[in-house]
């Protein structure tokens, strides 16, 4: 039993001290970010434009790979039973760390121990937009459609609780109509189907939905922020037809609980430098998303007040999911 006690205390002691020492030569190859939604949607719009900045300072390519399904928790699952090593981190969501533990009975990860925050990137606009044949041009002539036909108008969101769902839940409530939600599989679906006119709603994130909203494929009635989007400043917001309607989504990286302090620290330094490029600034810029930048104890405290702040909002929709 003492040789192997000390067997066991010489291992932990090696293992010490070779943990900076990999740390120090991390990374040695590529690096996975995994994209919990589908592409084209705005979570992945933003990732591929971080891991691209980030593999510059990295040194390693950042490869992308979207891993849709159950809101975001599929992909975040994934990497919440990943190794620990930094070569799988997550683009996480404020659907994956703040309304899917809240919404699902059984969620696949704990979103405070499974993970280890790495830095909170940018804060996003939500937008309120419509196929442009339907026969609306405000928020108010939608809510006043959509009380002319209760139940026979329908809007689509990325999924079964995401904030986009909530979004156009809070929306129903404060304006007192009834639109059916049609949930898919991330934006991208989403939109495609509302530019096809099979769905001529949708709650969206500004940025997956700003490129058809300057073509003219979507009409853009309001955003869901408190204040104008500066890349849509004549855009009202739904508050001031609504007051105190305000919904956003954030995204952030994490990597897997265990992550060892110094990896953490180098993929936040390499997260940092690339919200702080001018060139990714300007990409955020065309959708209004504001940057953060954040230490990964603030990204851990950002969590902590979302599932706070979330609660009472899916409590009060009464919105569940298996």
């Amino acid at each position: 039993m003492k040789l192997t006690r000390r067997a066991m205390m010489m291992a932990a002691a090696l293992a010490a001290v070779a943990l900076p020492a990999a740390a120090q030569d991390y990374p040695t190859q590529p690096v996975t970010l995994v994209i919990p939604f589908a592409a084209g949607g705005s979570t992945d719009v933003v990732g591929r434009i971080i891991a691209e900045r980030m593999a510059q300072e990295l040194g390693q390519q950042v490869v992308v790979e979207n891993r849709a399904g159950a809101g975001g928790s599929l992909g975040a699952g994934t990497v919440a039973r990943a190794a620990p090593d930094g070569y799988t981190i997550l683009m996480g969501t404020v659907a994956t760390h703040a309304l899917n533990p809240l919404i699902l009975a059984q969620s696949p990860y704990d979103p405070v121990k499974d993970f280890a925050p790495v830095s909170l990137l940018i804060i996003v606009p939500n937008v309120l937009a419509v196929n442009p044949e339907l026969p609306v041009k405000t928020v108010q002539e939608l809510i006043d459609l959509a009380k002319e036909k209760p139940g026979e108008l329908a809007y689509a969101s990325s999924g079964n609780g995401t904030p986009l769902h909530l979004s156009g839940e809070l929306f129903k409530s404060m304006a007192g109509v009834d639109i059916e939600h049609v949930p898919y599989q991330g934006s991208g679906p989403a939109l495609t189907d509302v530019i096809g006119n099979q769905v001529p709603i949708i709650f969206d994130n500004l940025p997956s939905a700003s490129a058809h909203i300057k073509s003219g494929t979507l009409r853009a009635l309001g955003v869901t922020t408190a204040e104008r989007a500066p890349s849509f400043p004549d855009v009202p917001t739904i508050a001031e037809t609504l007051p105190g309607y305000e919904t956003y989504t954030w995204n952030a990286l994490f990597a897997p609980a265990g992550t060892p302090p110094e990896i953490v620290a180098k993929l936040n330094a390499a997260a940092l430098a690339a919200v702080a490029d001018p060139k990714v600034a300007e990409r955020m810029d065309e959708f209004s998303a504001q940057i953060v930048g954040s230490s990964p104890e603030e990204l851990a405290a950002h969590v902590e007040a979302e599932m706070a702040k979330w609660k009472p909002v899916v409590e009060g929709a009464n919105i569940k999911a298996d």
